[in-house]
């Protein structure tokens, strides 16, 4: 019998929940909060489980994104399974928004993108089945285009609009442009169920997150 999973994605002011039996979304719930998720996260996942009659001792493994993101963000998500899975005495996985987002590329090698801020982008390569290359890393868009190998790289972003400019005049000027959505829980949610299936679930007690640049990751974040 396939496992019922629960994934959320509390990084950015986008964030979703989703409900999977092995790699089937039941639903994917896109949310919204501007000033965080804090107060609002535990009443979305109970609607969403009574939705579907659902209970969370039936859950059978949890998952969350593990970054980057905003600090407080990624923190919420990770209390948040954290919590639920030893009260259930489960185990959970945490994904990388980064192979989230890579999920929705074709291409050998895909190089997925996020803005951190500050004029600096979060940035990763990755291949097939989620395999990393390069990365992450938090640096300035143009050395980290210089650091991509040569071949055909399709890059991966929720919104291409802050990078469109640095792109042009480059040797990506032609590349294959792929828009990954904001709501990445449903993603997220079939990577765990992978995860499950090789034994790479862990204890809740051993989940950290993956802020890629932990000392400012919240004032960063949070400027502009």
């Amino acid at each position: 019998m396939n496992p019922l999973i629960l994934s959320i994605d509390t990084t950015h002011e986008f964030g979703s929940i989703s409900l999977l039996v092995g790699s089937e979304v039941i639903e994917e719930l896109p949310l919204h909060a501007a000033d965080g998720f804090g107060q609002l996260l535990f009443g979305h996942l109970d609607r969403l489980l009574e939705k579907h009659g659902r209970q969370v001792n039936e859950v059978a493994c949890f998952a969350a994104a593990s970054g980057p993101g905003s600090f407080t963000g990624v923190r919420i998500g990770l209390a948040c399974v954290k919590g639920l899975a030893e009260a259930a005495e489960r185990k959970v996985v945490t994904i990388s928004n980064l192979e989230a987002m890579a999920r929705f590329g074709s291409a050998g090698q895909r190089a997925v993108i996020m803005d951190a801020r500050r004029g600096e982008i979060y940035g990763a390569l990755y291949g097939p089945a989620g395999r990393t290359i390069h990365g992450p890393v938090v640096t300035r868009f143009a050395d980290w285009l210089d650091s991509l190998p040569v071949g055909d790289v399709e890059f991966i972003a929720t919104d291409f609009a802050p990078f469109l400019p640095a792109l042009q005049g480059t040797r990506f000027r032609d590349a294959r442009l792929t828009t990954a959505p904001r709501a990445l829980a449903a993603a997220i949610g079939q990577i765990a169920y992978h995860r499950v299936r090789a034994g790479f679930a862990r204890d809740p007690a051993d989940i950290d997150a993956d802020y890629v640049r932990r000392s400012d990751a919240e004032l960063l974040w949070n400027e502009g």
